[in-house]
């Protein structure tokens, strides 16, 4: 007998509909025969024994026939184990081992244990979409991923537990029960929660407002300063005054993390922004993603929230290179002889570094023992295009130990949010007719010279400030984006002279003393 059952597979990070056929047939000899064929990766050759052994465990009887399985459509490349439960069902089907036609209308994904115990898989969410797009009423997923694929409306979901319960439930024995996850009380529920708070940073009010500009505007920026004087510290609060998700970013981002692997046990949708921060050590392959089998690298993950590189200068060179198109285009192509995918990647570069080899240049107290030459060399390990990608360089001073405790603490992170809120409203309404611009980083030349006009006295300020501190072409654009991000703070239309000021105040590092 012939069997077809359902499921999916995932190519980048969306889900590609699968047919598993089932069919088998008579021997002369007294042995099971097996075999897979639809481009399937070893993951799933190998499921030939988990699925014969679940079979056994739960106490149904093959007999001795040849089983051939095929992954249709043939010519697409299939991998993951997410094929067993899917495979083990059209074999009971076509065994006739079943009292019960499977529906038509049913999709079903999952990874067999020994005993029949439904393992979870990668991309359940991926798979929910696709099953409502391809018009499938019902979808079994592994009780584990049961939450994360429920939040797909007009589906109905099923968690299941083992692979006897999904044949009782298909046979009409025992049900099992529906999984309902009511999206948007549970989003907003958790969408204001956070572990940091700029409530607990004492003095640094001038790094504080870089960081609420460069939230406002959606402005990559980069902390130098000593060690120990709050860098990675601050930029962990970063998260805390992002506007929050709106549901279609949750979606988005759920969907790249469920992929990925990375989403928690019974989680939904994730409802605060990410805040990825690499070891530098990793390779390029894990900054940017792919592989031979395809994995999002960080800055996907960081996709809708920050990327945050601490010790800047010790990530190799390669791998900060290959984030100078992704900063510019918000999105990455990753060519591999397998596959060819291109994925969002619209973060926030939140970097650190020492001011120099020992950390110490322009410290108050303590002496630097770096020669000018080494300085310059620790500083070119960080290419020119990069640091123009960067805008705002801010300088992080430390905290003296009186200060520390008698300052009063900060202003709590709600009321900086507050305002970036209402900067980004103004942003909203400005680019409404762009749909791919959403703050004023994003902006291109043609929006700057429409959105972000410079007057006389903003030019000649900005116009000296450019041929004193020797910038690029590049840096003048940063320079009247993050002004046009600050006069949104103000709540001004036109930039102004001390908007400009301030935005040039932001480029600390290109002062032509910084290595004296």
């Amino acid at each position: 007998m012939l069997s077809r059952i359902h499921t999916a597979t995932l190519q980048g990070l969306d889900a590609i509909p699968i047919t598993v056929e089932v069919d088998s047939y008579s021997l002369s000899q007294p042995q099971i025969r097996f075999s897979i064929v639809g481009l399937p990766d070893s993951a799933i050759k190998e499921s030939q024994e988990r699925i014969m052994a679940s079979l056994r465990y739960n106490d149904y009887k093959c007999p001795n026939k040849n089983i051939v399985i095929n992954l249709a459509p043939a010519d697409i490349r299939k991998e993951g184990s997410g094929f067993d439960l899917p495979m083990a069902l059209g074999i009971l089907e076509s065994l006739e081992l079943l009292d019960f036609i499977i529906t038509e209308k049913c999709m079903f994904v999952g990874e067999l244990g020994l005993d029949g115990t439904i393992m979870p898989v990668k991309g359940a969410l991926s798979i929910a979409i696709k099953a409502r797009e391809m018009g499938y009423d019902s979808l079994f997923v592994p009780e584990a991923n049961a939450r994360e694929a429920a939040v797909v409306d007009k589906l109905k979901v099923y968690g299941a537990k083992t692979l006897h319960d999904v044949v009782r439930h298909i046979q009409g024995e025992v049900y099992i029960e529906q999984t309902i996850v009511d999206t948007r009380r549970e989003f907003f529920e958790n969408v204001s929660y956070f572990d940091f708070d700029f409530e607990e940073v004492k003095g640094q009010e001038n790094v504080k407002r870089a960081f609420e500009v460069a939230a406002a505007g959606g402005h990559n920026i980069i902390l130098v300063g000593s060690p120990g004087c709050g860098k990675s510290m601050m930029a962990k609060r970063l998260p805390s005054i992002l506007p929050p998700l709106s549901l279609s970013e949750s979606l988005e981002t759920t969907k790249i993390h469920s992929v990925a692997g990375k989403l928690q046990r019974d989680t939904s949708l994730i409802s605060q922004r990410p805040f990825r921060a690499p070891h530098h050590t990793i390779s390029d392959v894990a900054l940017v993603g792919g592989g031979n089998t395809f994995m999002p690298g960080e800055i996907c993950l960081a996709h809708n929230g920050v990327l945050f590189l601490d010790e800047l200068p010790e990530f190799s060179r390669s791998v900060l290179e290959t984030m100078r198109q992704p900063l510019e285009d918000r999105i990455i192509t990753i060519s591999r002889s397998k596959y060819n995918l291109t994925l969002p990647c619209s973060f926030m570069l939140v970097a650190s570094m020492n001011p120099c080899p020992c950390g110490y240049h322009h410290h108050p107290t303590h002496a630097c023992v770096c020669t000018p030459g080494q300085i310059q060399k620790y500083m070119n390990r960080i290419s020119g295009p990069l640091m123009d990608r960067i805008d705002l360089q801010v300088e992080v001073e430390s905290v003296g130990i009186d200060d520390m405790t008698n300052l009063p603490k900060g202003e709590p992170s709600v009321m900086i949010r507050e305002r970036v809120i209402k900067a980004r409203q103004i942003q909203q309404e400005r680019f409404k007719e762009h749909k791919l611009i959403h703050c004023n980083a994003q902006m291109t030349t043609s929006l700057m010279q429409k959105y972000a006009p410079l007057d006389a006295e903003c030019t000649s300020v900005l116009r000296d400030a450019m041929k004193r501190l020797n910038l690029s072409a590049r840096a003048y654009d940063r320079i009247v984006k993050v002004a046009r991000t600050i006069a949104d703070l103000e709540g001004s239309e036109s930039i102004r002279r001390y908007h400009i000021a301030e935005a040039v105040g932001y480029r600390s590092m290109d002062r032509d003393n910084w290595f004296e």
